[in-house]
């Protein structure tokens, strides 16, 4: 198949979320290289650790970790020399520069960043108001969102909310459909950050051309027109700069680089209310 693949096994002792999204990061700078991923979570024993370790006996490979408990640790990094597989304790450095600041933690916590604290709470807030509001439902209170993000069709705006969701940032997203003129309520709003998403007509017609295949729908209509496309985004950026809407191009971002730019807008955007206060 002209690629080649290696095994990764991320060891945690929480949801594994760190070591995926840490072994991802590093493992995307190896064109033409996959890993074969094995996934263990919530790993806080001996008798779960001792199954992991058969299966890495089985399938060696590069081994990283997040376990809190030393002894464990121990285990792992020594099964690991026996079957040749490099391994490293991902959060192991980080923790060294805290207590080099702050001290030893006085009680190691597994899964600390999951206790169920009023972060949490916000997040799951933040994404039931999400969903309730996506692609243009309930417009009457949108003066409750952090953020309203406006766009035409594909333009990643409910995936990005979705995104912005899990970072306790409520968002409203709205649909701009030719002939359809945008709701009176978010011309007045004041609190929410406003921002305008756009593309490229070439990459905004590549998606909703593989929308349609997707539905078994046709192709022959302006929905997917270059012509009728490019003058949708060209229209929806005029309004976005008369109103003064910051906007990002999302033609070549993944939804995690438009959410940080999102991100960076709305905590500019909060200092301004704070200043104001």
């Amino acid at each position: 198949m002209g690629r080649n693949y290696f095994h990764l096994h991320l060891v945690s002792d929480s949801t594994g979320e760190t070591l995926i999204a840490v072994s991802r990061a590093a493992a995307a700078q190896y064109q033409g290289v996959a890993s074969i991923e094995h996934v263990y979570p919530l790993i806080r024993n001996r008798d779960q650790l001792e199954r992991v370790i058969t299966e890495i006996q089985s399938s060696p490979g590069i081994v990283l970790y997040t376990l809190v408990d030393a002894e464990l640790g121990d285990r792992l990094e020594k099964a690991c020399f026996d079957t040749g597989s490099p391994s490293l304790s991902v959060l192991a450095p980080i923790l060294g520069l805290f207590q080099s600041y702050l001290g030893p933690a006085s009680t190691p916590r597994p899964g600390a960043q999951h206790m169920l604290n009023s972060e949490y709470f916000k997040r799951i807030d933040a994404l039931n108001y999400t969903m309730m509001h996506d692609d243009g439902q309930m417009p009457g209170d949108l003066e409750t969102a952090d953020v309203v993000l406006l766009g035409v069709s594909r333009t990643s705006k409910t995936p990005t909310s979705i995104y912005l969701a899990n970072r306790g940032i409520k968002t409203a997203n709205i649909p701009l459909v030719p002939g359809v003129p945008l709701p009176s309520a978010v011309e007045n709003l004041t609190r929410p950050l406003i921002v305008g998403l756009f593309a490229s007509p070439d990459r905004i017609v590549q998606i909703r051309q593989n929308r349609l295949l997707a539905l078994n729908a046709t192709q022959d209509s302006a929905y997917v027109d270059r012509l009728s496309v490019a003058d949708e985004i060209s229209r929806s950026r005029r309004l976005f700069a008369e109103r003064g809407w910051p906007v990002i191009d999302v033609s070549r971002r993944s939804i995690e680089e438009t959410a940080a730019g999102i991100l960076d807008l709305y905590r500019a955007h909060s200092m301004r209310f704070i200043a104001q206060a």
